[in-house]
């Protein structure tokens, strides 16, 4: 994400930490992130973070609308981009792609964020939000495609998908977890079934 002069240097500096929090995330593993350990990183006193981030709190939902703005860019450009894509582009959108161009490093980064919303609320409100986006796109993806029933396709894909990205993560790292995982999601999808929609708006 390159980033916007025009908001000013306190902004600037405010996304500068939040891009190295989530590199610390992608690198170090979510369990290593603390104010400590990011003010370190960027060669900080802690007490210097502090002016941007008084809390752990403040900083976790900095870095929560942080990543959700670089999602909604990444979105819309792969809808702007191709209004031709099929399923298969838009599964790789989650599996492979790196929304914000590098913003994210979102096959590292996106396992670390689901570890991290087993304790953070916040962090779980987040990932439904991008996951039900991309569900959304998919089910297009594959209507357009001619699937007769594309709720279905989109949601078997998109959890095959997510498994499988979460898996090579090594962020769960026994099956027991990645049973929970599928189960908890499928309990998500169930619910949103029930609504007729997962979208977010």
């Amino acid at each position: 994400m390159s980033v916007d002069m025009s908001r000013g240097p306190t902004t600037e500096r405010k996304d500068q930490i939040l891009q190295a929090a989530i590199e610390l995330i992608a690198s170090e593993g979510s369990v290593n992130l603390s104010m400590r350990a990011l003010a370190g990183a960027i060669g900080m006193e802690l007490g210097a973070l502090q002016v941007h981030f008084r809390t752990w709190e403040d900083l976790l939902h900095a870095l929560v609308d942080f990543i959700s703005e670089a999602y909604d860019h990444a979105f819309e450009e792969l809808a702007e981009s191709s209004r031709s894509h099929g399923p298969l582009e838009t599964v790789r959108f989650l599996l492979y792609d790196t929304p914000g161009d590098a913003t994210l490093q979102a096959d590292r980064l996106f396992p670390q964020l689901w570890a991290m919303a087993q304790v953070e609320p916040v962090m779980q409100s987040l990932l439904d939000e991008i996951y039900c986006r991309y569900l959304d796109m998919l089910e297009e993806a594959f209507a357009e495609a001619g699937s007769h029933t594309p709720r279905t396709a989109a949601r078997r894909a998109g959890r095959e998908a997510l498994l499988k990205m979460v898996k090579q993560s090594g962020v769960f790292r026994s099956e027991a977890q990645l049973l929970i995982l599928g189960k908890r999601h499928e309990r998500r999808s169930h619910d949103a079934d029930r609504g007729d929609t997962c979208s977010v708006k």
